[in-house]
């Protein structure tokens, strides 16, 4: 029984890959890329997405939409984390750090393509299940941290690639702060009405520019500093 689930769960895994291809041609007017690249594609083939959420949603885990996951919070839709991680362009070298971590599926997929992730959620119960979750999955260069994402992770910073998967209203300077030169970060930010997919990257010079890819909709922020955090 367990053998014809998994052949299940791979079956639609596939179909997934399939609606992401095509998802990504039909939003390239907005996007400006018409494909997700191969190593990503790869990462989330390799990835039970459905082990990242509630046992009681599986069946609907490769749906090309959110996903409740406790807390308020959800996963975002399979299309958008393949969007996502396309356009941070992460290398097997880089450290990535990501503001989000919800129940870790983005995390998993981040590990599949870099060297170290550090992931911060600011809900304990999430994080808490996250790790979990992520060592049951073998993660191991995934490190969990509960805390206040706007602040960032000083400790392990400067990072080649930061990835946020909730929304600031701004982008927080302490992120900026611990984004290295040559680094590239992806993050929805704007009010909830308002909210942009932004890829903000910074040169050897430390110049920030920020480029809008295309509306979205995220769940907000949640900080201590109400989304403006100092930089540490």
């Amino acid at each position: 029984m367990a053998d014809d689930r998994d052949d299940d769960f791979k079956a639609m895994r596939e179909a997934m890959l399939e609606t992401i291809a095509i998802h990504a041609r039909l939003a390239e007017p907005y996007s400006g890329r018409d494909h997700i690249g191969k190593a990503v594609l790869e990462a989330m083939r390799a990835v039970p997405r459905h082990a990242f959420v509630p046992f009681e949603i599986q069946p609907y885990a490769y749906l090309d939409r959110p996903l409740p996951i406790g807390s308020g919070k959800t996963i975002s839709q399979p299309f958008i984390v393949a969007l996502m991680t396309d356009l941070l362009d992460v290398s097997p070298e880089h450290t990535v750090l990501e503001i989000g971590t919800g129940l870790g599926y983005q995390s998993a997929v981040l590990a599949r393509l870099a060297a170290r992730v550090f992931t911060i959620e600011f809900i304990d119960e999430l994080a808490e299940e996250a790790g979990q979750r992520l060592a049951e999955h073998g993660a191991k260069n995934v490190e969990t941290r509960i805390g206040d994402g706007a602040r960032g992770w000083p400790e392990h910073a400067p990072f080649d690639r930061i990835m946020m998967t909730a929304a600031p209203d701004l982008v927080p300077p302490a992120l900026l702060g611990q984004l290295k030169p040559g680094g590239r970060m992806v993050v929805p930010a704007g009010i909830p009405e308002d909210q942009k997919l932004l890829v903000v990257t910074k040169d050897v010079g430390g110049r920030i520019t920020m480029l809008e890819i295309m509306a979205v909709r995220f769940s907000e922020l949640e900080s201590e500093d109400d989304g403006m955090a100092r930089l540490e």
